[in-house]
């Protein structure tokens, strides 16, 4: 049996098989649905279509945004708005006539980058997605650490640490609160802080182009993420301390940053010296989709559901 893996995105979902020898054989894609039901209707067509095209059945790893209550089961805290308080995995499972796993994508992300990407070999890896928004996922020994509530590694709903005059109040966050940490360091928090600053309303891709172009305004805005980024990365060092961070998603591609952001966490992390590395991820944007499909490697889940 193959291992498929299915990345539920914002705007687009990608079923992967992952044979015995952990290569992908056969992707596709399909855009994302705006609505629950035909959400469940897509990745079930897109399931029975890939394995079609392999000619096997495969067990079924979902990497999603939020993630599901131990109390309850039901989704929460998804920007996909729709997923949540709905029993998404139960459903798929119906649909898809066999057992589901589910994660939050952030920590399959971690997994495919611990067991054999990027951070293969380290004890302690924590991966960072850097998109639309931003995510964080933990595994310590080959192990997700997902905590009690299921909630382990949301470091994206943090409050943005060691803030300064102009940054303590914060900017409202799509979660309730103000000021997390997604709202300034990510696409859309880039995008925001550049429209407030200059009165001038650039998406993330162009602002960083124009810094590249040596707009000096745009690399002033760059310079904030980097350094916010920084300060928010020295709060994980400070209570887990991983060998590794693994950066995704889109941001993830300024090569500048790799360089810039050891001299900036360091100053914050409470040691006399701090060692970390820190790498982009070596499967790139199939991470997502190979941690999805290595669900079913981990042993049994008490969480696991039946058709």
């Amino acid at each position: 049996m193959v291992r498929i893996g299915v990345d539920f995105g914002g705007t687009k979902i990608e079923a992967a098989v992952l044979s015995g020898d952990d290569q992908i054989i056969a992707t596709l894609r399909t855009p994302t649905p705006a609505d629950y039901d035909s959400a469940i209707a897509a990745v079930r067509d897109l399931i029975d279509r890939i394995e079609q095209q392999v000619g096997a059945k495969g067990s079924v790893g979902i990497g999603a945004p939020g993630s599901i209550s131990p109390r309850t089961g039901v989704m929460r805290n998804a920007n996909a708005t729709y997923l949540n308080g709905r029993t998404f995995r139960e459903d798929l499972s119906v649909a898809l006539g066999r057992p589901v796993r589910l994660a939050n994508d952030a920590n399959c992300l971690a997994l495919s980058e611990a067991i054999d990407g990027a951070a293969k070999g380290a004890r302690t890896t924590f991966a960072v997605i850097l998109g639309t928004g931003c995510g964080g996922g933990l595994v310590v020994d080959g192990k997700l650490i997902e905590g009690a509530s299921g909630v382990g590694g949301e470091w994206g709903h943090i409050p943005l640490p060691w803030p300064d005059a102009t940054e303590a109040a914060g900017p409202q966050c799509w979660c309730g609160q103000r000021g997390c940490v997604e709202t300034w360091v990510s696409g859309s928090g880039l995008r925001r802080d550049f429209r407030e600053t200059t009165g001038r309303d650039l998406s993330g891709e162009a602002i960083l182009a124009a810094a590249a172009g040596g707009d000096a305004v745009a690399q002033a805005a760059f310079d904030r993420l980097a350094e916010r980024l920084g300060r928010a990365l020295a709060v994980i060092c400070n209570i887990v301390d991983p060998d590794v961070f693994v950066l995704g998603g889109g941001l993830s591609n300024i090569d500048a940053l790799y360089q810039r952001l050891p001299g900036l966490i360091a100053p914050y992390v409470f040691a006399d010296q701090w060692e970390g590395r820190i790498v982009k991820a070596h499967w790139g944007d199939s991470s997502g989709v190979r941690g999805a499909a290595r669900l079913w490697d981990l042993g049994a889940w008490s969480a696991d559901v039946e058709a």
